[in-house]
């Protein structure tokens, strides 16, 4: 039997927050655990039910949810990056949900660490892939997200060449340097080369690569493996 998933949101829209409960419901897979106006609110809610909209936040700790769906702009003023901050240090996933399509915010949002980006005007079949991409541990993509990576220049966003890309790929995704070199026809001390240009291009970037972990880190925050 599959695990169910389970979710938490985080809106200041009454009405969403209500659809959702309803949609979520007739999907067997997931199971909405606790709903909030606000990150506060929620890091406060019952471990073992859906917390009241506009409650305050008083009870047990807040048992955190496999995957948290967050409004990029809520109403209290909180920035969206310490939201997402905030979620992750818990051990949730983040998937930010929007009214519109703003490109600024969207890669400001998976620079913070979010999961994925999703306008508020998908079906429930997109939300619930989403759900189920972001709790088996990878990225959801989106016609949104992919759009505003494809034109982000921002300086922080370092511009590949394609065999650039292509080693960081390989290389994040769990190959050896010599695999990777191997897969792209090349010998390992050019594999190496093209390596050391990535890093130095994001260090140059403000954002340093130290380890594989950073590299894969860089490409999920870039959406480089989005196509």
């Amino acid at each position: 039997m599959a695990r169910v998933i389970t979710v938490a949101v985080v809106d200041d829209d009454r009405m969403l927050l209500d659809g959702l409960q309803a949609w979520l419901g007739r999907v067997p897979e997931l199971r909405l655990v606790a709903t909030a106006a606000t990150v506060a609110e929620l890091l406060g809610a019952p471990a073992d039910g859906h917390l009241p909209y506009g409650s305050g936040g008083s009870g047990p700790v807040y048992a955190p949810a496999d995957v948290v769906l967050l409004d990029l702009v809520l109403r209290d003023g909180s920035a969206p990056a310490d939201n997402i901050r905030r979620l992750l240090r818990t051990g949730s996933r983040v998937l930010m949900i929007s009214t519109v399509p703003d490109r600024s915010r969207i890669i400001e949002a998976i620079r913070a660490g979010a999961d994925g980006y999703l306008t508020k005007d998908h079906d429930l079949p997109t939300l619930v892939a989403a759900v189920q991409d972001l709790a088996a541990g990878r990225s959801a993509h989106s016609v949104e997200l992919a759009f505003a990576c494809a034109h982000d220049n921002s300086p922080a966003r370092p511009q590949l060449s394609p065999r650039e890309r292509q080693i960081l790929l390989d290389y994040a995704s769990g190959l050896t340097l010599k695999s990777a070199a191997r897969r792209a026809g090349i010998t390992v001390h050019t594999a190496k080369d093209y390596l050391d240009r990535v890093k130095a291009k994001y260090q140059q970037a403000g954002r340093p690569t130290y380890t594989k972990l950073d590299l894969a880190r860089r490409v999920r925050e870039d959406s480089l493996d989005g196509g």
